[in-house]
């Protein structure tokens, strides 16, 4: 009779939060001191109100459609401008990441950069 090694299984609690990328597994896990680690990371410190509306505003359309929201769409619900929130963030996939979304894919990663 062969005997085979149970089946290993990570547990949630000791799977890495991140992928290799850089993005959260599961965007239902972020908090705002998620966020501002994230930031830190991509070089951004001292959020003010103005990065918090960007990133829920993000966040809130994901959350409802699944998809990544257009720019023009965060602009005209943030009452910023285009110029304004790549100030802020410096580029789509900064903003994504640092919402706590998930990997968007290669082809839209491409058109974030």
């Amino acid at each position: 009779m062969q005997t085979t090694a149970p089946e290993t299984r990570t547990p949630p609690a000791a799977r890495p939060l991140f992928d290799e990328e850089g993005f959260l597994h599961d965007h239902h896990l972020w908090t705002d001191d998620i966020a501002t680690d994230i930031a830190a990371l991509e070089g951004l410190t001292g959020f003010t109100e103005a990065h918090w509306r960007v990133l829920r505003q993000v966040r809130g359309k994901f959350e409802r459609l699944g998809a990544i929201p257009n720019m023009r769409q965060v602009c005209r619900e943030t009452r910023l401008s285009k110029d304004e929130i790549y100030g802020l963030f410096g580029s789509c996939l900064a903003i994504w990441r640092i919402a706590g979304l998930p990997y968007p894919g290669e082809e839209a990663k491409s058109y974030m950069s």
